[in-house]
């Protein structure tokens, strides 16, 4: 993946974290093998659990202090319009693509995330920083470019959290088992999705709010994903 990335992360404190990570390293990879491996050399592909921003950020643009960057450019911009960017992760369901970044992945909710993914857009990848405002109306208005990006982004894909990658393609039977794998981790899904009949109404948490922003140099190999800065979100 070209360049480098801003990542979403719940709270080190939230239940998810653990939950969605533990999903991640050891329930899924189990499970399902076969979809989770795509060479003998990483079987599978671990990474912490996180909803992409953006990504395609030249590392050019915050050298050699990229905490002073993140900082300067996302989260001092982020502060100011606090309530209007904060995100409010709402986990939809389970999906796959056919590309390996996003064999298996839990849909987002576009609206909960569609402002801080803006704000991440114009900055680290349009330098529209400055065009970033308030509409007058309770929103976020950005520059051409970045809304024209955040409309490209919902329909092809949007905001999801990863759960595999991988290039075997997963069949909608497994794709079912998966999400029963993901309900019984403790993660609700919209519409029940991978309900039996001995699930109990209301189980689970269906996502979160707030988090930590990692800057992280996705242009490396997958083992290296590790932040080179972060910013926590006021809560």
């Amino acid at each position: 993946m070209p360049g480098s990335s801003l990542w979403l992360l719940p709270p080190p404190t939230h239940p998810l974290h653990t939950r969605l990570n533990s999903l991640i390293t050891s329930l899924l990879p189990t499970y399902l093998p076969q979809e989770s491996s795509s060479s003998p050399d990483v079987v599978p592909h671990y990474f912490a659990a996180h909803v992409t921003l953006t990504s395609n950020i030249p590392p050019s643009l915050y050298g050699s202090d990229p905490q002073g960057w993140l900082e300067r450019a996302f989260a001092i911009k982020a502060t100011e319009l606090a309530k209007e960017v904060y995100p409010r992760v709402r986990f939809e369901k389970v999906d796959t693509q056919d590309v390996f970044f996003r064999r298996c992945f839990i849909r987002v909710g576009f609206e909960g995330v569609r402002n801080l993914a803006g704000l991440a857009r114009a900055v680290g990848v349009h330098d529209e920083g400055d065009s970033v405002e308030r509409n007058g109306e309770g929103g976020v208005k950005f520059g051409g470019e970045t809304e024209k990006w955040l409309g490209e982004w919902r329909e092809a894909f949007g905001p999801h959290v990863s759960l595999m990658y991988g290039d075997v393609p997963i069949s909608e039977e497994n794709l079912e088992q998966v999400a029963r794998v993901v309900r019984e981790a403790g993660v609700k899904l919209a519409g029940n999705q991978g309900r039996t009949d001995g699930d109990r109404e209301g189980e689970g948490l269906d996502g979160w709010e707030g988090g930590v922003v990692w800057l992280v140099p996705t242009d490396r190999p997958i083992a290296e994903w590790r932040p080179i800065a972060t910013w926590t979100i006021p809560s």
